[in-house]
Protein backbone atom coordinates (compact mmCIF):
# COMPACT_ATOMS: atom_id res chain seq x y z
CA UNK A 1 0.00 0.00 0.00
CA UNK A 2 1.65 3.65 -0.89
CA UNK A 3 1.91 6.06 1.46
CA UNK A 4 -1.07 8.22 -0.11
CA UNK A 5 -3.43 5.43 0.26
CA UNK A 6 -2.47 4.85 3.42
CA UNK A 7 -2.64 8.42 4.62
CA UNK A 8 -6.37 9.16 3.15
CA UNK A 9 -9.04 10.36 5.44
CA UNK A 10 -12.04 8.18 6.13
CA UNK A 11 -15.35 8.63 4.24
CA UNK A 12 -16.96 11.29 4.92
CA UNK A 13 -20.46 9.85 3.78
CA UNK A 14 -20.75 5.46 4.02
CA UNK A 15 -22.66 6.07 0.74
CA UNK A 16 -22.64 8.84 -1.27
CA UNK A 17 -25.87 8.38 -4.26
CA UNK A 18 -25.68 10.78 -7.32
CA UNK A 19 -28.97 10.80 -9.58
CA UNK A 20 -28.72 13.07 -12.29
CA UNK A 21 -31.27 15.75 -12.32
CA UNK A 22 -29.71 16.83 -16.04
CA UNK A 23 -32.58 18.80 -17.93
CA UNK A 24 -31.96 18.75 -21.83
CA UNK A 25 -34.93 20.70 -24.31
CA UNK A 26 -37.54 19.02 -25.43
CA UNK A 27 -37.16 16.32 -28.73
CA UNK A 28 -33.59 16.47 -27.81
CA UNK A 29 -32.07 12.70 -28.96
CA UNK A 30 -30.42 11.65 -25.92
CA UNK A 31 -33.36 13.01 -23.69
CA UNK A 32 -32.54 13.71 -20.01
CA UNK A 33 -32.91 12.52 -16.49
CA UNK A 34 -35.15 15.78 -15.57
CA UNK A 35 -37.40 14.92 -18.38
CA UNK A 36 -37.93 11.60 -17.57
CA UNK A 37 -39.12 12.41 -13.47
CA UNK A 38 -35.37 12.33 -11.92
CA UNK A 39 -36.24 15.31 -9.53
CA UNK A 40 -39.33 14.35 -7.78
CA UNK A 41 -37.78 11.12 -7.92
CA UNK A 42 -34.29 12.10 -5.73
CA UNK A 43 -36.92 14.31 -4.06
CA UNK A 44 -38.93 10.76 -3.09
CA UNK A 45 -35.31 8.94 -1.99
CA UNK A 46 -34.33 11.84 -0.08
CA UNK A 47 -37.75 11.75 2.03
CA UNK A 48 -37.88 8.05 2.24
CA UNK A 49 -33.90 7.89 3.56
CA UNK A 50 -35.16 9.78 6.32
CA UNK A 51 -37.92 8.28 7.17
CA UNK A 52 -35.68 4.98 7.48
CA UNK A 53 -33.57 6.83 9.61
CA UNK A 54 -30.55 6.18 7.33
CA UNK A 55 -27.18 7.73 8.75
CA UNK A 56 -24.19 8.66 6.73
CA UNK A 57 -25.88 8.71 3.70
CA UNK A 58 -25.54 11.78 1.56
CA UNK A 59 -27.95 11.74 -1.58
CA UNK A 60 -27.33 14.73 -3.98
CA UNK A 61 -28.81 15.75 -7.66
CA UNK A 62 -25.63 16.00 -10.17
CA UNK A 63 -25.52 17.23 -13.73
CA UNK A 64 -25.06 15.18 -16.24
CA UNK A 65 -23.93 11.56 -15.86
CA UNK A 66 -23.20 11.18 -19.57
CA UNK A 67 -25.97 7.97 -19.96
CA UNK A 68 -29.27 9.63 -20.59
CA UNK A 69 -30.64 7.25 -22.89
CA UNK A 70 -30.55 5.30 -19.97
CA UNK A 71 -31.63 7.61 -17.25
CA UNK A 72 -33.08 8.24 -14.50
CA UNK A 73 -29.50 7.40 -14.30
CA UNK A 74 -28.17 6.91 -10.45
CA UNK A 75 -24.22 6.48 -8.95
CA UNK A 76 -23.55 5.15 -5.62
CA UNK A 77 -19.95 5.42 -4.23
CA UNK A 78 -17.41 4.08 -3.11
CA UNK A 79 -18.75 1.37 -4.92
CA UNK A 80 -18.99 2.62 -8.29
CA UNK A 81 -22.13 1.43 -8.94
CA UNK A 82 -24.42 2.45 -11.36
CA UNK A 83 -28.69 1.99 -11.81
CA UNK A 84 -31.57 3.12 -14.13
CA UNK A 85 -34.13 3.70 -12.18
CA UNK A 86 -37.45 5.01 -13.97
CA UNK A 87 -40.14 4.67 -11.10
CA UNK A 88 -40.82 5.38 -7.24
CA UNK A 89 -40.08 1.34 -6.55
CA UNK A 90 -37.35 1.41 -8.23
CA UNK A 91 -35.79 4.00 -6.32
CA UNK A 92 -37.04 2.29 -2.90
CA UNK A 93 -35.53 -1.09 -3.78
CA UNK A 94 -32.19 0.36 -4.63
CA UNK A 95 -32.31 2.81 -1.23
CA UNK A 96 -33.11 -0.64 0.80
CA UNK A 97 -31.09 -2.91 -0.47
CA UNK A 98 -28.24 -1.29 -1.75
CA UNK A 99 -28.18 1.99 0.13
CA UNK A 100 -29.29 0.91 3.11
CA UNK A 101 -28.31 -3.04 3.26
CA UNK A 102 -25.40 -3.27 0.91
CA UNK A 103 -26.78 -5.50 -1.61
CA UNK A 104 -26.75 -5.01 -5.16
CA UNK A 105 -30.14 -4.60 -7.27
CA UNK A 106 -29.03 -6.66 -10.51
CA UNK A 107 -32.12 -6.20 -12.18
CA UNK A 108 -31.48 -2.53 -12.46
CA UNK A 109 -27.56 -1.75 -12.30
CA UNK A 110 -25.82 -0.60 -15.83
CA UNK A 111 -22.96 -2.24 -16.66
CA UNK A 112 -20.12 -0.48 -18.17
CA UNK A 113 -20.98 -1.66 -22.10
CA UNK A 114 -24.65 -0.24 -21.62
CA UNK A 115 -25.46 2.64 -23.51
Amino acid sequence: MSDEVSTDPGLFFDRHVFVCTNERADGHPRGSCARKGSVELRSYMKTRAKELGLEGIRINAAGCLDRCELGPTVVIYPEGVWYSCKTKEDFEEVLVNHVQNGVRVPHLMLQPEDA
